[in-house]
């Protein structure tokens, strides 16, 4: 993330002076990625280099990079981190130490450096902190032509919550849907073949015309006989794939029932649905 971040706000007119990493040979070839005047650094050695850091590492190390920081003598600047799941109290170490600290979270799913500079332009990202943290990173969001989305701290959870739903629990659905396919005779290429268009267009619909708008399929019908004859295909799959079927089928029921699904069709899918709930 810090890699791609670096190099399109390097080639967006933004001036990057160091790139730091536990590994110097890593430093290097992160410096290098980024390109023009970046250079390779400790994290100890970037308060003499820049007055305004971003702090793109794991969540678990985003604290001690803070304290390396603010150790080092970084008392005054601007400090934000990448990530999703934390506030700025994340940086404590450096805003005690007078450093003006905030977040910069992008709304993007990440693979590698290079995939990424094409992927993050455009996307939201959600930023909160101190009013000189808030106003760089509004800085650079607009250089990546993206979306600011203010979320304050107690909002946080629920926020990185649906960008895991929308992200990591899709990975999930199709993983599962993929060895469906698999259990039912088509192999695993063909299978993710078959599933794609399937996939994208139903996420795309859902995202331009609304969910509920979008929405087909044996439960927005009420089709409790397709649903029981699921159930009963599935009564030998692991206990995990069973539970995500259900559980997707009642939030799919609760979408199909606000744009007026029968309660009588209703009731039976979840009938239907909640079976399992009562034999745990």
């Amino acid at each position: 993330m810090g890699q791609a971040l670096g190099r399109l706000l390097r080639e967006r007119g933004e001036s990057i002076a160091a790139i730091a990493s536990r590994r110097p040979e890593r430093a290097a070839l992160a410096a290098a990625f980024v390109g023009g005047t970046a250079q390779p650094a400790t994290y100890a050695e970037l308060p003499q280099h820049a007055a305004r850091i971003l702090i793109a590492v794991p969540d678990d190390a985003i604290g001690p990079v803070a304290r390396l920081l603010a150790d080092a003598g970084m008392h005054h600047g601007t400090a934000l981190h990448t990530s999703g799941a934390h506030g700025p109290e994340a940086l404590a170490p450096l805003a005690a130490a007078g450093v003006a600290c905030g977040t910069l979270h992008p709304l993007q799913t990440v693979a590698n450096p290079a995939e990424d500079v094409r992927v993050l332009p455009g996307v939201a990202f959600a930023i909160d902190g101190a009013p000189e943290a808030v106003a760089w990173a509004r800085q650079l969001v607009a250089l990546l032509d993206g979306l600011p989305l203010n979320i304050p701290g107690p909002s946080r959870p629920l926020y990185h919550a649906a960008a895991v739903m929308a992200s990591n629990y899709l990975t999930a659905l199709i993983s599962t849907a993929v060895m469906l396919m698999n259990e039912a005779g088509v192999g695993e290429a063909a299978a993710r073949l078959a599933l794609a268009p399937l996939a994208h267009t139903s996420v795309e619909n859902a995202f331009r015309l609304g969910p509920s708008a979008a929405l087909t399929g044996p439960i927005a019908r009420g089709d409790a006989d397709t649903v029981r004859g699921h159930l009963a295909a599935l009564a030998k799959a692991p206990a995990a794939v069973v539970g995500l079927y259900r559980a997707a089928g009642l939030a799919t029921l609760e979408i199909a029932r606000r744009r007026g699904l029968a309660e009588v069709e209703g009731g039976a899918i979840e009938e239907l649905l909640r079976q399992g709930e009562r034999c745990d």
